[in-house]
This record gives structure tokens, sequence and C-alpha cells, in this order.
């Protein structure tokens, strides 16, 4: 195993009950409920996607993470890259995290990310009503870093030259983000830190220089909407033509037009072709994605991804990491462990088995 290398799996915690969750959505829901709804929009739709097993977990047992960074270890992941939801203080899907620092267990690398959007009810398409409000105030930044450190203190938590690996989901949305970050490079310096290594992820203002926020470097994440090239099924102008027509009449309906439909081969050769950026940059691979199981309408997704096609996607990447970054900071980002929900996900499921670690596997030896 390459251990320079080191791949680092995003990871969505929402596999657990909580009281805000059960009274948005409904008493048990967790991401397993729209998970198992899921039904194929056209044939050959690849719906609903079904762990290995029929293995719909519960992240309230923290013997289930022992498990999943067992597997992880096994096929080549380095560490989880741990969601983190906070919101002035409050705290939401934070028990799986709170039992991994109470526990000590499981010993797999950790860092966490910041999901610092609003909640709000995506799902059933009211993206305007808003569930958990995030605002910002400089207070809050340094109440949200004196939280954080006992989980940088851990002798778990990634690091490089000793610095802890925090990234930020959007870094735009924060006022005041260079200031924050000045707050909390401050902090993790008083408690003996030499800094702070700040990755801000690039899925809504790309090409921006880290610097100009306070942060260290960037991370693609992928798939970048960039680059998906045109909706599948233009190649046939005439034949296009004519079902749009067919659709929009209401003859024959197709929820090829009205879901947002690209194809994966496009999308890895669009992605590895990306022009390399002036600054510090990660790089990021998927092993599909196709988020129709969240939304009825106005899904995106992506079809004929293969195993196969993400191992070549996965040794590109790798390549390129090596070419790029310090030997100590090879960090190569993968979206996700466990998004179900969109589709996007290393975990085993009934269809591909353990194809997609395979590849993975083999992309970092």
């Amino acid at each position: 195993m390459n251990k320079q290398i080191k791949p680092i799996a995003f990871y969505l915690p929402q596999y657990h009950e909580i009281k805000e969750n059960n009274e948005w959505w409904g008493e048990g829901f967790t991401e397993w409920t729209n998970v198992k709804k899921a039904q194929p929009k056209f044939k050959g739709h690849y719906q609903p996607h079904i762990p290995i097993d029929h293995n719909y977990y519960d992240l309230s047992n923290n013997r289930v993470l022992e498990e999943q960074a067992k597997l992880a270890l096994e096929y080549g992941l380095y560490g989880f890259c741990f969601y983190h939801y906070w919101f002035n203080g409050k705290l939401l899907l934070e028990t799986p995290l709170h039992h991994l620092l109470a526990n000590k267990t499981p010993e797999i690398p950790f860092c966490l990310c910041w999901a610092n959007e609003n909640w709000t009810r995506t799902w059933d398409g009211q993206e305007k009503e808003v569930l958990m409000k995030q605002d910002y105030s400089l207070e809050d930044d340094l109440a949200h870093i004196r939280y954080l450190i006992p989980f940088f203190k851990d002798e778990r938590y990634i690091k490089i030259d000793g610095k802890p690996v925090f990234l930020m989901y959007r870094t735009e949305l924060h006022p005041n983000i260079k200031e924050a970050t000045e707050i909390w490079r401050e902090e993790v310096k008083k408690e003996g830190f030499p800094d702070l290594y700040l990755i801000r992820v690039e899925n809504f203002e790309r090409d921006l220089e880290p610097h100009l926020h306070g942060f260290d470097a960037g991370t693609e994440f992928a798939p970048d909407g960039k680059y998906s090239g045109e909706k599948t099924g233009k190649k046939n102008m005439l034949s296009y033509v004519v079902n749009k027509v067919l659709h929009t009449t209401k003859i024959k309906p197709s929820a090829k037009f009205t879901n947002k439909i690209f194809s994966y081969p496009t999308l890895v050769n669009n992605m590895v072709s990306k022009p390399r950026p002036t600054y510090k940059y990660f790089r990021c691979i998927s092993p599909s994605w196709d988020n129709s199981a969240r939304r009825k309408e106005n899904a995106t997704l992506y079809i004929d991804n293969t195993p196969e096609l993400f191992g070549v996607w996965a040794k590109k990447m790798v390549a390129y990491t090596k070419a790029n970054l310090p030997q100590n900071e090879q960090l190569l980002f993968v979206n996700a462990w466990n998004e179900w929900g969109e589709g996007a996900h290393l975990e085993p499921d009934q269809k591909y088995g353990y194809a997609y670690l395979e590849e993975l596997a083999k992309a970092v030896k």
C-alpha cells in the first residue's frame, strides 16, 4: 500500500434518529427513509440502491462505525472526513462523532468538515423554508473552535506537520471568514498546536485563492457540475426533439426531461482534464452520483458509471496527487463513503458488491 497517498472519504452521519428530523420529516426518519423509497425514473435507471445484505445500519451504535472503519482500511482508505453540523452552538447528528471521541474506537484516522449551510426542506422541493438557520458571529467562531479542540487533540485526528486538518463546506457564506480563521488559529496555538491546516471545499464558489478566506488549500468536490458536459440524449438531435415534443405535450411524459441526466464517462474525462489551479488543490473522485432518492423531480444523476471507470479516474488522481503535492500532504478525497441518498457510496451494495472498493484499493497500491 502506498503510504504517501491518503484517500479520505467524506462520511455522512445521518443514519440515526434525532428529535429534529422526527419533527421535520416524521417519526423514525433517517437517510434510509429516502433511500428505501427510491424508484427507477426510466428504463435502465439504477434505483433503489440497496446495501449489501440489506444492512440498513443505525449509527447510534458505535460498533457499526467500527465495522465500517475495518472495511475502509482493508480496501486502502486512509480515513474518514465526517460532516459536522454546528449552528451557533446547536449540534445536529453529533452522536457518532461523540461516540468516536468517547470510546477511542475505531482506530481510524479522521477529520471534520463543517457543513455550514442552512438546513431547508430541499427534499420536498421547498428550498426556501429554513429548518435550521446558520448565523455567524466572531463570538460563535470562538465557541466553535473551543468545542473542536478535544477532537483535534485525539491521536487519530488527521494532521499535517502537527496541524489539525479542518474543512469548511462553504467559506463564502461566512461574512467575516478571514477574521474567523484568525481566531481559530490563535486558539489552537494556545492549546499547543503549531497551527491549523484549513481546506475550503470548492463545490459552489470555485477557483478562489484560499488565502483570501484565510485558508491553506482548496479541495475539488466531485462530481463538479461545471464539468458534467451536455445532458444525455442530445447526440441524436432528431430523436431528442421528437421526445421533447411528446413530453411537453404530455403525450409521452419522460423523466429524462424533468431531471438532469449526464454521462459519467464524460464527467470523468472532463474532470481528469481540468486545468491545475495556481494554489494548493486536493483532488476528489466519486464512484457515482444520483440524488433522485432525495428529489422527486429535478434530480441530478450520472449514467453509465462502472467500477472499472471509477478505477481509471482514481489512478489518474493518484498520479496527479503524487506529481503536484508534497509527500506529507498527499490527500485524495472521495465523495463519499456512505451518501446513499445521493447514490455516491463506496460502501458495498447489492448490485456491485465490493467492486468500487476493490478498484480504489488497486489504484492506491
